[in-house]
Parts: C-alpha cells; sequence; structure tokens
C-alpha cells in the first residue's frame, strides 16, 4: 500500500511512524513533510490540491491521510474524492465542524447535544447584552481558525466586552473573529476524545488530555500543546457510554440527516461536570500532541484502521491495542509562542539505557534539514514520547529522552501529565 501524508507537522510524523510498523505499507509519501519525514519516506513540494491529487492519481496513491484542519476546511477531500481517490477526512461542509464555531454551537443546539449556554453574533450590543447576564469567568470564541488561539477566558465582564470588541472589529484575529460566539463557562474537567468516522459507524481511541498553557502549573499563555498523556484515570466506562449515547451517536446521525455524513476524526474537546460530559468544542483531525500518544498504543494494522474508515467499512475493523500508558512531552523553542526564534542545530544521544531506546522515540515537527543536520525552526520542535505499564513509568521515561536531546533555547515543561498523578 502506498500512502501520501498531508501535513508537516509531530501529528503526521506520529502517524508515519505507525504506518512504518505496518507490513501492509510499501512507500510513504508528504506533502510537505518536515525536515526529518524523509527519512520515513519521501516529501513532495506540491501546495496545489488539484495538483496534489494529480500526483497522487499519477503514482497509484491507495490511501490519503489529512492532518492538519486547514486542507479539510478548503475541500481537499473533496477535490481527491471528485477524482476517485481514497482519503481520509472529513468533506469541506463536515469541517465546518471545526472551521466555523458558530455552525458547530447551531449544530449541537439543532440535535439536543449537550454543550454550554452560548449566543453566536456579529453584533456588539446583542454580545454586550449576554455578556451581561452571565457569571464570571466568561468565554469568547472567534468563529473561524485561529490556529487553535481563538479562545479568550475573560475574569471580568469588562475583559469580555474588551474580547468581544477586538474580535469584532477585526483587531484580533482578522476575518475570523468577525463573527463570534459568547458562551459560559463550565467548572469541571477536561476531557480528549477521539472517534474514527466513516459516516455512520465509528471506533473510540483511548481519552487523552494534553496541556495547553506554556508553563508548569497551567500557567502562561495557551499554546498549540505542550504535551500529553493517555489513557487518562479520569474516565471510566460509564463516561464513555454517555459520550457515546450522547454525543457521538447523535453527532454522527445529525450529519447525516442535515447530508453531511461525518467521515475521518471527530476530536471531541469535553467538560465533564458533575460526572456529565458536556461539548465544548469539535476538531475533525487528530490533536497535536494528542496523535504523538495515541498511534503507539495501536496495536492492530494502523492503515487498515484509516483505509476502513475512509472506504465506509469500519464496521468490519478490529481494534486492538497495547496495554500500555502513553506520554509526550513538547520540546519548544526559544521564544515560542511569542515570536520566532533563531534556527538551532539540533543534537541527539542515543538512549544508552536498553529500557529507554525500546520505549521512547522522537516525533518532530518544527525542524528543517540542511547538510544533513537537523535544526530546530519552528515554535514546537518536536515531542519525546514514553510508553509504560504505568502513566509514572511512561512519564518517567519520556523525561528521560528529553535528556537526550539539545538544541539552544529549548523550552519544555516539567510536569506533565501531573493530572493523573495527582488523582
Amino acid at each position: 500500500m502506498q500512502i501520501l501524508i498531508i501535513g508537516s507537522g509531530g501529528r503526521e510524523y506520529s502517524i508515519a511512524l505507525a504506518l512504518k510498523q505496518d507490513p501492509q505499507v510499501s512507500k510513504i509519501y508528504f506533502a510537505p513533510g518536515n525536515g526529518a519525514t524523509d527519512d520515513l519516506g519521501e516529501n513532495i513540494a506540491i501546495k496545489d490540491y488539484d495538483k496534489l491529487a494529480d500526483f497522487a492519481k499519477e503514482n497509484a496513491i491507495d490511501l490519503t491521510i489529512v492532518g492538519p484542519e486547514d486542507p479539510l476546511s478548503a475541500g481537499v477531500v473533496d477535490i481527491f474524492k471528485s477524482r476517485g481517490l481514497v482519503i481520509f477526512g472529513p468533506s469541506k461542509q463536515a469541517a465546518q465542524l471545526e472551521s466555523s464555531k458558530v455552525f458547530m454551537k447551531n449544530f449541537l443546539a439543532r440535535h439536543a447535544i449537550p454543550t454550554a449556554a452560548y449566543i453566536q453574533s456579529d453584533d456588539f450590543s446583542k454580545a454586550n447584552a449576554f455578556i451581561d447576564s452571565l457569571q464570571t469567568p466568561i468565554v469568547i470564541k472567534a468563529d473561524g481558525l485561529c490556529a487553535g488561539k481563538g479562545v479568550i477566558i475573560a475574569q471580568s465582564c469588562d475583559e469580555a466586552k474588551e474580547a468581544a470588541r477586538e474580535m469584532l472589529s477585526g483587531e484580533r484575529f482578522g476575518e475570523a473573529g468577525k463573527h463570534i460566539v459568547v458562551e459560559e463557562f463550565l467548572d469541571g474537567y477536561e476531557l480528549s476524545v477521539f472517534a474514527l468516522c466513516d459516516g455512520k459507524d465509528f471506533i473510540v481511541l483511548p481519552a487523552a488530555q494534553d496541556h495547553k498553557k506554556l508553563l508548569d502549573h497551567d500557567a502562561g499563555p495557551n499554546t498549540g500543546g505542550m504535551g500529553a498523556y493517555a489513557p487518562t484515570p479520569l474516565i471510566d466506562t460509564t463516561l464513555y457510554e454517555k459520550i457515546k449515547n450522547r454525543v457521538i451517536i447523535p453527532t454522527l446521525q445529525g450529519m447525516q440527516e442535515e447530508n453531511n455524513p461525518f467521515e475521518g476524526v471527530l476530536f471531541i474537546g469535553l467538560m465533564i461536570v458533575n460526572g456529565e460530559p458536556i461539548v465544548l468544542e469539535y476538531n475533525v483531525r487528530f490533536g497535536d500532541p494528542e496523535c504523538e500518544i495515541l498511534m503507539p498504543l495501536i496495536k492492530s494494522s494502523v492503515s487498515e484502521l484509516f483505509y476502513s474508515a475512509a472506504t465506509q467499512n469500519l464496521k468490519n475493523y478490529t481494534l486492538q491495542l497495547f496495554h500500555k500508558y502513553a506520554v509526550c512531552v513538547v520540546m519548544a523553542s526559544e521564544n515560542y509562542p511569542y515570536k520566532s526564534s533563531k534556527p538551532s542545530e539540533i543534537l541527539l544521544n542515543e538512549p544508552l539505557d536498553t529500557q529507554i531506546n525500546a520505549n521512547t522515540h522522537i516525533c518532530f515537527a518544527g525542524v528543517s534539514r540542511e547538510d544533513e543536520k537537523l535544526f530546530a525552526t519552528g515554535g514546537r520542535v518536536l515531542a519525546c514520547v514514553g510508553l509504560g505499564d504505568s502513566i509514572q513509568e511512561a512519564r518517567n521515561r519520556a523525561y528521560e529522552r528529553c535528556g537526550d536531546v539539545h538544541f539552544a533555547g529549548k523550552q519544555y515543561r516539567s510536569d506533565i501529565a501531573y493530572q493523573a498523578l495527582q488523582s
């Protein structure tokens, strides 16, 4: 099987690592990939999606996997399917569950899927009136895609109104913020649940928790994610069943009823309040860095999993998981997330401990290659992943692997998975 992966981050690298272990996979292409993905396959410098579909057709690509949200919201799946190509991901219409916060919230309301009280508006006075009716904190969301940074949690009504004004005026987030969602703040704990869907059937992967804040103890600004772990002990069989019956099933049924069958990854951001799942948001692709911890937990064929979802055949796929825990620690560049940093050469030590060597790996993201040397050139540079029989063991191994990575200005959190280890 020849596979094309669209994307360039740690998420796409981790998918390729899992596929490399699959005997059914003969060749992997990346569009565009990064400075390290060419160790796993071949990078393709084609940006135009029509031309990329031509490449897939000409090179007999059996399956294309879309990693990031931007190609999905731009309709890459529709383009590939119009050529008769097999591609894993939602259509442009279905991708509105992520690309438009307004669409998502209204969809939840139409299908009685539990979510926070809200209004959506482009009218500042209406937003202000709703803000005055809420208790603080108050959540303000930009409608469009903002690279995971379009949510403001305001601690006062004045701060909420200022955030709304800045978004609606275009000062903050540009066009993406000119329509907003204002919603109540929910007090509970967050979970990330991933369902692979084929339009009708679905398979749920182990629930994960990520760490959005830059610094230890959840301090500092929001980021794309500084680490994650799975499975989380903060979920049980009863909660999984509630999520399936109250969220996933009505979502897939609702999308079918609206003639937008959902295929791909449904990433559900949940707040658990008094044992009840409430939807914060949907994404329509794997989270990054959650993907880096989920891929190594899958024991059965990963290529078959993606192919079955892309060909509406999940009912005949049996998911097998390793009885392990995974923890990943993201290493970022010096000035992340405030501004870009100077390129820095990455030096890697080979682990001396056989257990570390066998139970850890690195997923590369913001890196480039020059004269056979790797350089840190992006914000989130790489993720060190550890596996273990317990969260503690997996965490210890991930941090030991971090000690083998060196580049100027590297920064990372030292408390990944603290929620699980304190519980």
